[in-house]
């Protein structure tokens, strides 16, 4: 699946996957930055909960958007397959200037979206400039490759990561969150011996990647992100490991990025920020 190819001199808009557990009310500077570039105070938001099952957590993120100064923030409570036809929901995603995906379960996100008018007018959008944001599973559903599962720990193993399908936003990176908290870099690891074409990105919580239409990503948040690049990889042998025993993979880089250092996903170059950037 490649991204929507969008609109003749139209610019894609920004994909910004979250780590999870972002600051909502003190010091908010993932959610501000996000709103700030959907439009400010003429931004048209749309937020979609469906990774979880809690009714009020859609209506938290209507709440801090409108506190912001958003224009409209609307609540899609897509709970079944059937939601996503509905006339009234499409009709609120076409006017959006920013969409913003909640976290949960992402194999609730990609069985109930996947295939869908609503994941299909979301693909369309960002090509055309909207720009998503998704926190936690809503970060995990945003390529093409999703991690859907896995286990904890630093060593790769066949079984330490469950892929599925995702919204196919982009398809040049693999993303986990709460990377840092939960001890995941065995299954980007993993998922990245699976398909070493794609860079593995981990993110930390209350921290984030803005992707820009370039495919350069700046950091924005409080913790740090772990870029695998898998572009120099010279040897793995996962086709010959079996269920537990651990894997091996040669020639990874690993960057671990902070705030405002960037990284070029197509030229595998990381930026690291400096106080003179800031002049």
């Amino acid at each position: 699946m490649t991204p929507s190819r969008g609109t003749i001199g139209i610019k894609r808009g920004y994909i910004i996957p979250i780590g999870g557990a972002e600051k909502k009310r003190r010091d908010p500077v993932i959610l501000e930055k996000f709103h700030k570039l959907s439009g400010g105070k003429n931004a048209i938001i749309i937020v979609i909960p469906t990774a979880t099952k809690v009714e009020e957590n859609g209506q938290r993120y209507v709440e801090i958007f409108t506190d912001m100064g958003a224009k409209t923030v609307h609540c899609l409570n897509i709970t079944n397959r059937k939601d996503c036809n509905r006339e009234d929901y499409l009709s609120r995603l076409k006017e959006a200037t920013g969409i913003f995906i909640t976290g949960g379960n992402q194999l609730r996100l990609s069985t109930i979206l996947g295939g869908t008018p609503v994941a299909k007018l979301i693909r369309r959008l960002n090509a055309d400039g909207v720009h998503v944001a998704g926190t936690s599973a809503g970060a995990a559903i945003m390529p093409e490759h999703m991690i859907s599962g896995g286990r904890a720990g630093s060593t790769p193993t066949p079984r330490s990561v469950s892929m599925s399908p995702g919204l196919g936003l982009t398809n040049s990176v693999v993303v986990d969150q709460h990377f840092r908290q939960r001890d995941r870099l065995g299954r980007i690891l993993a998922a990245i011996a699976y398909s070493p074409f794609l860079t593995g990105i981990g993110i930390d919580e209350n921290t984030s990647i803005f992707i820009n239409p370039e495919n350069v990503f700046e950091v924005v948040g409080h913790g740090g992100v772990t870029v695998v690049d898998p572009s120099e990889v010279q040897f793995s042998n996962m086709s010959e490991s079996v269920r537990n025993e651990p894997i091996s993979i040669t020639g990874v880089k690993l960057h671990i990025l902070t705030d405002g250092d960037s990284y070029d996903l197509n030229k595998h170059i990381p930026h690291i920020s400096t106080p003179e950037d800031e002049v």
